[in-house]
């Protein structure tokens, strides 16, 4: 689809900007996509060296480091964007959105396999999350802020905490995860937890409340 539809979906879907030219001289999100389609066609064209001094010089200019190696489909939103990592066998879905301090990193050291993340389309990745390994996230996937993702995600679902945990699936959605922006929505898996462990102790307590109720009653009975 090209830049230009880049930053028409970054200003659609920022409240903040104003206007799809202002996306293009200001936003160092869209910048760092300019910069990665150069590095990415010199990387296919095995001019490694011109690639990643090319993906070097973007990332002192916009702090956004994204190896020249990595796919990257259409409408991809980079919200402020310092400090995201993104490796060389990431691949990213058409209409993600990603804040700030996100990593797509490696596990291991093995050359020629598959070492980044693969996300699927309409993925929204909180700021500061960590995908970590050749994981899958499926489609319209959220991921909470400082989420640290070492499994595979289905589609659909909402992963937040440390490991990430899936805390609920979503059903057909009027916006995707990407759109809605809407990180208040997310569960707290601890706080879910606690919460089915306090119901749990309230039911004990009350069965064994009536348990001591009946036993009163039999042995009132009994003395009878």
């Amino acid at each position: 689809m090209g830049l230009i539809n880049d930053a028409k979906q970054i200003a659609r879907r920022d409240p903040a900007a104003r206007g799809v030219v202002g996306v293009i001289l200001l936003y160092s999100g869209f910048h760092a996509l300019v910069y990665h389609k150069v590095s990415h066609f010199l990387y296919r064209h095995k001019l490694y060296a011109l690639a990643r001094w090319n993906s070097q010089a973007a990332r002192f200019w916009t702090g956004i480091e994204i190896h020249p190696g990595a796919t990257i489909g259409d409408g991809l939103f980079i919200d402020h964007g310092m400090g995201i990592v993104i490796g060389e066998t990431a691949v990213i879905g058409n209409n993600c959105t990603i804040y700030h301090n996100v990593t797509l990193g490696g596990r291991g050291h093995a050359k020629g396999e598959k070492r980044h993340p693969t996300i699927g389309d309409n993925v929204l990745v909180g700021a500061g999350a960590k995908l970590l390994g050749p994981i899958t996230v499926g489609d319209d996937v959220l991921i909470g802020a400082n989420a640290v993702i070492i499994h595979d995600v289905p589609d659909g679902a909402t992963v937040v905490g440390v490991p990430g945990k899936v805390v609920k699936i979503d059903g057909e959605r009027s916006l995707s995860h990407a759109e809605e922006l809407d990180h208040a929505l997310n569960d707290d898996p601890v706080e879910t937890e606690l919460q089915s462990l306090c119901n749990t102790v309230n039911q004990m307590q009350g069965r064994l409340t009536e348990l001591t109720m009946e036993l009163e009653k039999m042995k009132k009975e009994d003395k009878n």
